[in-house]
């Protein structure tokens, strides 16, 4: 037996998903297990030895099948409604213990990374990262070209991202 599913669901999906809806369900949820209804009888049509095969009702059994497997699921999940004010004093915005060893072990690699760097250039990278001072004020301080200044800062952000990594 085949059905011609597109003539089906144009003449019954709408008539499904009041049912589930008169059932308690929402509209959203009720689309939802509509649409399952007709993926399910896709995937495994009904066997062709039914008799007195009514393809309506049995699209409304398994939408009602549907509509009971998904209370039980809801059933075993337990909500809590929260307000934007009750979600963001709910996260815990402290970092995890392997954060923060992670995190330390960073700044050792980025130390001794700095260490490794020629006087000039790690003067002129602290000067514009650390001390938040503009490409021009680090050359004016340390009295060279602005090209150069930013020459010497770029160089120590590779040498940092090559031992440390992402930076």
């Amino acid at each position: 037996m085949t059905w011609d599913i597109q003539t089906l669901f144009r003449r019954h999906a709408r008539g499904i998903a009041r049912s589930l809806a008169r059932k308690g369900m929402t509209e959203e949820t009720a689309a939802d297990i509509t649409q399952d209804t007709f993926l399910r009888v896709i995937a495994t049509p009904p066997a062709n030895d039914a008799q007195n095969h009514n393809p309506a009702a049995y699209l409304y059994q398994v939408s009602r099948n549907l509509g009971i497997n998904h209370r039980r699921r809801q059933a075993l999940v337990e909500t809590v409604g929260l307000d934007d004010e009750e979600a963001l004093n709910t996260a815990d915005p402290s970092p995890s213990p392997e954060k923060i060893v992670y995190s330390r072990q960073c700044l050792v690699q980025t130390f001794a990374a700095l260490g490794e760097l020629p006087e000039r250039t790690r003067r002129a990278f602290e000067m514009h990262r650390l001390g938040e001072r503009t490409v021009s004020e680090v050359a004016e301080e340390l009295d060279i070209s602005t090209t150069r200044a930013w020459t010497l800062i770029r160089d120590a952000y590779r040498h940092l991202v090559g031992r440390v990594g992402e930076f």
